[in-house]
């Protein structure tokens, strides 16, 4: 055992974060409950790690790309950045729980990290990390 990111991996990441954001946000126990702020962070690095895991996550983005389609079959030119905005209007400015906040943050991460741009590279970079300490 080299490290604990090598040992979990990127999928064993992801399954933590969720675990974390969903229990995180409940409260009721010996810890206090996540903030807003860390929520919308851990929902990141969740996110960039479903991207960086591949299947079964994968098949997530054949569902959302189907959706999309679907989409833009009723909505001509709406593309998959004016859905991201959009979400990310409704987490900003909602009153969302930050159970609402992780459970639309996890997707909407998912999706920017699938996507070019700096996202897609910290996922990248997720999988990259934790193949280099497993080795």
């Amino acid at each position: 055992m080299n490290s604990l990111l090598g040992t979990l991996g990127p999928f064993g990441l992801a399954v933590l974060l969720t675990v974390v954001l969903v229990v995180g946000t409940k409260g009721g126990g010996k810890v206090k409950p996540l903030g807003w702020g860390w929520t919308l962070f851990l929902s990141v690095l969740a996110g960039a790690s479903y991207a960086a895991t591949g299947w079964p996550f994968s098949l997530v983005k054949g569902v959302v790309n189907d959706l999309l389609a679907l989409a833009e079959g009723v909505f001509p030119g709406l593309t998959l950045p004016a859905i991201g905005l959009s979400m990310l209007a409704i987490i900003s400015w909602r009153r969302l729980t930050t159970r609402g906040v992780a459970m639309m943050g996890i997707p909407f991460f998912y999706i920017a990290s699938s996507a070019d741009g700096g996202l897609g590279v910290l996922a990248d970079k997720i999988a990259l990390v934790s193949q280099q300490l497993a080795a």
